[in-house]
């Protein structure tokens, strides 16, 4: 069985479906197969979603480590390194996606003077007919 904290009870063929998510690395059609389904897969997933979520973000964090040392590794060394750019963008994205990447900030600085202002309670005016002019259209 699986290390993915159950919220709700599955069946064992429901466990076996994500287990082998693990096993044939993310291959939905084929863990499906292994777990026992036949024909349209989709159902599975589409009743496991959240799980199947929960599961890939068990996957990423799982690599956010690696992820980390591949950024030290390329920025530290001098040899040219095959697909360098690609490794890099990859394991930036791993680390963007569990929440270690980089963080767009917003600063605000606000600078007054003088106090507040307190503008008078209103004050309700009834006009009736023949009290004012009209103005010409």
């Amino acid at each position: 069985m699986s290390n993915l904290p159950a919220e709700r009870k599955l069946t064992d063929k429901q466990q076996l479906f994500l287990d082998s998510i693990i096993e044939t690395k993310g291959n939905l059609k084929l863990s499906a197969e292994l777990a026992g389904y036949s024909g349209n897969h989709y159902q599975v997933i589409k009743s496991l979603k959240d799980e199947i979520v929960e599961l890939a973000q068990n996957v990423l964090a799982r690599e956010a480590p690696s992820a980390a040392f591949k950024l030290v590794e390329v920025m530290q060394t001098a040899d040219a390194l095959p697909q360098a750019n690609v490794k890099l963008q990859a394991a930036q994205t791993i680390l963007d996606r569990v929440g270690l990447g980089k963080q767009d900030r917003l600063e605000v600085n606000h600078n007054t003077s003088g106090g507040i202002f307190i503008l008078p309670e209103k004050q309700t005016i009834n006009i009736e007919e023949g009290d004012y002019e009209e103005l010409p259209r």
